[in-house]
């Protein structure tokens, strides 16, 4: 017995990294999962992990900036799982660079992929949420570093998720809606590739850190997003929850 059996949750960007860590902590714990993502081969493997452990998912393949795929996105969730109490927007297009060199259309699709997908899929799941749904949202140490070099655009779009998460708490609350965002810092296919391409940025990012590593997306922020979707965090709502080893106030 898990302690969210019976909930039904769904993901984006749950095809790897953070995103299949959260996936895989909910499905631990009794809830059938969505897997959501750009590329539905990733995610039927996320699928088949959550099946093979005796748990229940479905995968789904999505682009987040189409607006009519949202829509569909929900729907296809509610018919295949039978409801959606948990809603976790993780997918986003990432714009890097300084501000007067950042490609354009890479900030507009970070602006559709991040809070513009956010907002919509919040709209689109929130009559299913009603009673006892949980929104949770991907923020980014970005946004609260003093320091935002080569990210400026990337941590204006999700201080913008944040700033939907703070206003859903408050106007939602009366429904029944908890909503959280976090801020989590672990092992991803984007950290492996910066490692690899841009090791002084990895390494001083790690150096960041005062626990000394990066967090494992299932056993570190999965958890937490379990914890968050219980009932012990019932009077817990318009939170920011770093999950970051201490990176985004201590380091």
């Amino acid at each position: 017995m898990g302690v969210l059996d019976g909930r039904v949750a769904l993901i984006t960007g749950a095809g790897q990294g953070v995103g299949r860590g959260m996936a895989l902590a909910l499905a631990a714990e009794g809830v059938a999962v969505a897997v959501a993502g750009r590329t539905k081969a990733k995610c039927d493997t996320v699928v088949e992990e959550i099946v093979d452990r005796g748990g229940r998912a479905m995968a789904i393949g999505i682009d987040v900036k189409d607006p009519d795929a949202v829509i569909d996105c929900v729907a296809q969730v509610v018919a295949g799982l039978g409801a959606l109490h948990i809603l976790v927007n993780n997918a986003q297009e990432v714009a890097r660079g300084s501000l007067l060199a950042v490609d354009e259309a890479a900030v507009q699709a970070g602006w559709e992929s991040g809070p513009l997908a956010t907002l919509r899929f919040m709209r689109a799941a929130h009559s299913h949420l009603r009673g006892d749904g949980v929104i949770i949202n991907l923020a980014s140490r970005a946004g609260v570093k003093t320091d935002p070099v080569n990210c400026g655009a990337y941590a204006a779009v999700k201080e913008a998720i944040r700033a939907l998460t703070r206003s859903a708490a408050w106007e939602w609350a009366d429904d029944g809606i908890r909503t959280y965002a976090i801020m989590p810092l672990a092992d991803s296919p984007a950290l492996a590739r910066l490692q690899q391409d841009e090791p002084e940025v990895y390494q001083r990012s790690l150096a960041a850190i005062p626990q000394h590593r990066f967090g494992d997306p299932e056993t570190d922020i999965g958890r937490v997003v379990v914890f968050l979707c219980g009932p012990d965090a019932g009077y817990l709502t318009g939170i920011t929850i770093p999950i970051d080893g201490g990176a985004a106030h201590l380091g």
